[in-house]
This record gives C-alpha cells, structure tokens and sequence, in this order.
C-alpha cells in the first residue's frame, strides 16, 4: 500500500494509467456523493467491462482499497466489484476496518437472502454506513478538476450530470463563483489577482460581474498604453489565464483532497516551476492534500520537492506498476546529491527511443 504525503507529483509516459489512478479516486468519491452510487458512477464509465484494466483476463473483479489517517491509519475501506448476469456491477466484497477492528464484512446474511443489496455499497446508503460516516464524508469531499478554458467561456457546451455535481471541466465554474457568499468570493479573488499579477502584471483589477438573466461573467481591467484601462470578460482571456484561475479558486475552495489533471497546460514554463511552492504555501496550514498528474520537467524542476512525494508509473504488457519516488535508490541518490525531481525521476517514465519521432514522414 503507498502511502500518500500532501502533496504527490504522479508522472509517467503518455497512456501509462496517471488519469486511471485519479479517476480511481474520483470513482469512490462518486460512490460516496449525493445522485451517485454504484450502479450510475459504473453506467457513466460504460460498465464494468470498460472499467477493467486492459491487460485483465477474464471474469476479472475490480478492487479498490484506501487507507485514511493523519500519522497513522485509522480507517480502511476495502471494496471488490465484480457484475450479474445481466452486466449489472454488484459488490462482491466491502469490508471496513477502523484501525484493527473490523466494522463491516459484506456479503453479510442479509445478503445471501435478498442479492438485490449487492447492487448497492454500504457506503453510499446513509442508513448502513452510519458506524463508518467518516469514510464517505472523506470520499465526498475529495474534488477533481480538469479545467478545459473553452467550456468556461461557452458553458452551454457542457453540463454535468447533476445540480449538485460540480463539472470538473469548467463549465459552472462562474456560478461556482457567484455561489460563494460574497466576502468569500471578494477575498479569493483578491489573492487570485495578487497571485496573477506575478504572471500578468498588467491585471489592475479582477471581480464578478453580475447579470439580471443568464450567466454571471469574471472581469479584468487590464492596464495598457490608453490613458483608461480595458476592461475584459472571460470570454476574452487566454486559455493560460483562465486555468490559472480556475486552479487558485480551487485549491481556495474546499478542504479535501484536490485532483489536478496536469495542470500545467497552457501555462508558461517560468509559471509552472512555481506551481508546486504555491499549493504547498495555500495548503500547508490547512493540510490539504493534493494529488497531480504532470509531464513537466518545470514541475518538477523545484528542489523542494521530496522522493517521497512522487509516484512514478511503469507501463508492462501486464499493467502499469506504481514505484514511490523514495523506493527507487536511483532516485534517491540524485536527489541527495542536488538534482530536482525532474532529473531525478522523469528519465526513469519517459518514452522509450523518443527520437524515432523524428524519422516520421
């Protein structure tokens, strides 16, 4: 079992399985949300059969096991899937252990008379998980963002699946916004423009427009050349702008674990190598977790970032194998002898032979 610091930088070759680990995580924070579940958190992946890893035989289960705890654990949820007849998912076995003492081993009697239950968790039902609240509380309040700039700026384009759910992609993250009571929402806003400043210091001003009938818009005036400032909606700023925002609102938003999805997309390279000091100084006092995904060397280029901290994936014909950064003596041996975590580690998940590409005609 690897256990997970605050902050975790998972890096591995192109379809090596980064967005599989995260969406793992997302998957059991579904179970564990208000209008998902089991049986609809399967039915958006495309059933069981989609889920499975590639390299899985057949009749293959899913399995899910998460440890949750400060300095030590303290909380084990332990969930096996597999499905019908009927391809319907069914819980083979759910099993949740506070510390050594185990709280639930299904299937239970109840189960082996009435087999409908195994089509739900316990987890997702308030009325059985009441001795093990803590876990779904947990689960529910982890977050996922994968902002894609084009749906904030035409959000028509995409909606998720539910008003309670948040759209990973961006396409509410204005009502987000307009959501938030209003000395919240002016406060992030204040340190969102202070922090971008640093990347756009022509930005003079940041705030949320409000509209009578539709969507609210985020506004910036912007200083130039004219002896008045101009003024520009979302819809106007470049693609770089708006996930730098949408990630400060994020990591300002919530206290559980945040999900990135390479957040260094559209960014500029002197920008990103400053990513990783910037979410350890918003969430070291509240001790939020946050777990991404990067191909950057600029990522990870900062020299703060420990062995322990990264999670490299290795791809085989027989699945992706996951190595803590610190279990890897190769890895510890340059980083102890002053290289960063991109010298370090990224050489050890890279493609194999890249220069191949160049031979392409």
């Amino acid at each position: 079992m690897l256990r997970c610091k605050q902050r975790v930088f998972v890096a591995g070759p192109n379809a090596s399985g980064k967005s599989n680990l995260l969406d793992a995580l997302n998957f059991l924070r579904e179970l564990a949300s208000p209008g998902g579940g089991l049986q609809n958190s399967v039915a958006d992946r495309g059933g069981i059969s989609k889920i499975r890893c590639l390299a899985a035989r057949r009749y293959s289960d899913l399995a899910f096991q998460i440890e949750i705890g400060e300095d030590s654990v303290e909380w084990t949820y332990n969930l096996r899937l597999s499905q019908d007849n009927q391809r319907r998912p069914i819980v083979k076995s759910e099993i949740v252990r506070r510390g050594n003492n185990r709280l639930l081993l299904r299937p239970d009697e109840h189960d082996s008379t009435d087999p409908e239950r195994l089509t739900q968790t316990h987890l997702e039902q308030v009325s059985a998980n009441s001795n093990f609240r803590t876990i779904a509380d947990f689960l529910s309040s982890l977050r996922y963002l994968h902002v894609v700039p084009q749906l904030i700026r035409e959000p028509e384009r995409h909606k998720p699946r539910s008003d309670k759910e948040r759209d990973p992609y961006g396409s509410d993250f204005l009502e987000q916004i307009a959501k938030s009571p209003e000395r919240v929402r002016n406060s992030r806003l204040q340190s969102i423009k202070r922090a971008l400043t640093i990347a756009l210091p022509q930005l003079q001003t940041l705030e949320l427009e409000r509209v009578e009938v539709g969507i609210p818009h985020l506004r910036g005036r912007f200083e130039h050349w004219r002896p008045k400032a101009g003024w520009q909606r979302e819809d106007q700023f470049s693609d770089g702008t708006l996930r730098l925002i949408s990630l400060l609102w994020a990591v300002l938003d919530g206290s559980g674990p945040l999900l990135l999805e390479e957040p260094e997309l559209s960014l500029h390279p002197t920008v990103v190598a400053f990513i990783p000091q910037m979410l350890w100084n918003i969430t070291r006092k509240r001790r939020r977790q946050i777990i991404l995904t990067t191909h950057s060397p600029e990522m990870l280029s900062d020299k703060g970032i420990g062995a322990d901290e990264v999670l490299l994936l290795h791809p085989s014909p027989e699945g992706t194998e996951v190595e803590a950064g610190n279990a890897n003596e190769k890895v510890l041996a340059l980083l102890s002898s002053g290289f960063s975590a991109a010298e370090a580690a990224l050489p050890l998940v890279g493609p194999e032979q890249p220069e191949r590409l160049a031979q392409f005609e």
